[in-house]
């Protein structure tokens, strides 16, 4: 069994596009496709767990029954989609309780925005701990412009803040750390998001099985925005970002079609389940 996780995000949260925006009104319309993307698992029979951005459960409540009813995960995007960066450990801790407070504590994983666990702020996993949190899916082992940890465990190992890159048995929680492969001889993302729009289906799926190959599950992701490219409003950018951001867009979920056709995925809540 392979892992999906979907990046419950609005227009205005992607890195790139935040980045960029000047007067544009912030208003909340990625949402709206939510019913499409609850069919479209419907249609797979799966299961996956939502990494949800919290001020969109405050600005549209029955969000998270929606998602609980049709049998997926609620988890933990931060509130506003700020790097880790951005954030102070008190800021963060208040975060997860305020999470807690408008799901009612249904969340036990975490995500963060742009894979932006480092040892920087390595001091998240302590917040998580002490928020009875179970498991994180914030590493990439491979290094990108933008995010990644070169010489992290690339199958779920435990986590601690000291030690973020490899397994400590005495840690409490589970990384899964996000799917990577070799293309054209580098090692590269290959879970989600760019890569997945990008890479040929068959690279793909060829890191999907060598994950299987092991005994370990490939951890993917799947952004909201790009399940529902309709509801995407096409901003001023640099080339750069808005190629990196909209390329193959509106290919994402037939890509993800052929995907899920061939093999299994579930949410980290049924893996961990299962596991123990």
């Amino acid at each position: 069994m392979n892992i999906l996780g979907i990046d419950f995000e609005d227009w205005f949260h992607p890195e790139l596009i935040k980045r960029s925006l000047t007067t544009e009104k912030r208003e909340p319309k990625v949402i709206d496709g939510l019913n499409k993307i609850l069919e479209w698992l419907r249609m797979h029979e799966i299961s996956a767990t939502f990494f949800v951005v919290g001020e969109l459960i405050q600005y549209k409540p029955d969000i998270m029954d929606r998602i609980l009813n049709d049998g997926h995960e609620i988890a933990f995007h931060t509130m506003t989609h700020k790097r880790l960066h951005e954030l102070q450990k008190e800021e963060f801790d208040l975060e997860l309780k305020q999470f807690a407070k408008i799901t009612n504590k249904k969340s036990k994983g975490f995500r963060a925005p742009t894979f932006s666990l480092d040892q920087n702020t390595s001091w998240v996993i302590s917040c998580l701990e002490d928020n009875n949190y179970t498991y994180d899916s914030s590493i990439v082992p491979v290094k990108t412009s933008m995010y990644g940890i070169n010489n992290a465990e690339r199958i779920p190992y435990k986590i601690s803040a000291n030690q973020i890159h490899k397994n400590n048995d005495t840690a409490i929680i589970h990384e899964f750390p996000l799917a990577v492969t070799k293309f054209l001889g580098k090692d590269i993302p290959a879970a989600g998001g760019f890569y997945i729009r990008t890479l040929p289906v068959g690279i793909i799926k060829n890191a999907i099985r060598k994950y299987e190959d092991i005994g370990y599950p490939a951890t993917f992701y799947v952004h909201s925005w790009e399940l529902t490219p309709e509801f995407m409003p096409r901003i001023k950018m640099s080339k750069k970002d808005s190629f990196i951001t909209f390329h193959n867009i509106h290919k994402t979920m037939s890509k993800m079609d052929k995907i899920l056709e061939e093999f299994e995925f579930s949410s980290f809540e049924n893996f961990l389940r299962q596991k123990n």
